[in-house]
């Protein structure tokens, strides 16, 4: 199943004090620690005292925190909790909408004969996790899989294997140590940096990822790297999710072909695995 929005905090939720440190804008920084917390939120909610005991902050303060957001429809409140407000909605949605790579992919996917039919996602790579910032629903969709904000360790998913695996070999010995030990959340999870290091140079040799059952046990997945658009372009990537009891080679090696054609249209053709 997908992970819990809470079983993977941002490095502000777990260290508001390290951010507000160096921050040139503190109360702005405070403000991103209070969205960051109520988004982790396994319930989605929180009390006033539970967000200032978090982030390590005087009640006042907290509070005047929180009448600022939701003056703004950023967050909220229902009786003593707080939860994120629909103004976060709005702005994301327009965020999405003004990348053309969003776009350019639920509309290719509509038309695509296999991806068509399938579960396809779009995600970032943001240091060691990925967000997946669309998903195009075929018919059946595999609905247990990750879904639009959603945030997963890297080693966990097709996509984020294929988008490390694009890294330097420099950049994976410092994520990615031989006794690092990595989140699991099935039996057949890469459980160590020295596992998860031998399966990027798999994924290298291949020209795509390959996820079974690594997240979610009876699901598989396939993934491509989308070539970077210019020198600062996202580190994007492409999937597609399929149920392992009717998958099959063929069907793979398919999903392959139209998740590479995709991804070509969504960057630079010219984009290339690095050579170490």
């Amino acid at each position: 199943m997908a992970p819990s929005r809470s079983s993977h905090p941002t490095d502000s939720a777990r260290k508001p004090g390290d951010a507000l440190a160096s921050s040139p804008a503190p109360a702005v920084t405070r403000a991103a620690a209070v969205l960051e917390v109520l988004g982790a939120s396994a319930t989605g909610r929180a009390t006033l005292s539970d967000l200032a005991r978090e982030l390590g902050i005087p009640k006042s303060s907290t509070s005047n925190i929180l009448q600022a957001l939701e003056d703004a429809g950023l967050v909220s409140r229902d009786g003593s909790e707080f939860s994120l407000g629909r103004k976060l909605v709005e702005l994301g949605a327009s965020y999405l909408s003004r990348r053309d790579e969003i776009r350019e992919f639920y509309q290719f996917c509509g038309q695509a004969p296999a991806l068509s039919r399938e579960t396809v996602r779009v995600a970032l790579l943001d240091g060691d996790h990925v967000i997946y910032l669309a998903r195009y629903e075929g018919h059946p969709a595999v609905r247990l899989t990750s879904t639009i904000g959603d945030k997963m360790p890297a080693s966990l998913c097709a996509v984020g294997k294929a988008l490390v695996a694009r890294l330097h070999e420099r950049d994976w010995e410092e994520m990615y140590p031989d006794d690092a030990e990595l989140p699991v959340l099935t039996p057949r999870s890469i459980s160590s940096g020295r596992q998860f290091k031998e399966e990027l140079r798999r994924i290298r040799e291949d020209g795509y990822a390959f996820e079974d059952e690594e997240s979610t046990l009876g699901v598989v997945c396939v993934a491509v790297p989308v070539p970077t658009r210019g020198a600062h372009g996202p580190n994007l990537g492409v999937s597609v999710t399929a149920l392992k009891a009717t998958f099959t080679e063929e069907q793979k090696k398919t999903m392959v072909s139209e998740l590479k054609e995709l991804a070509r249209a969504l960057g630079n053709p010219m984009g290339q695995w690095p050579t170490g």
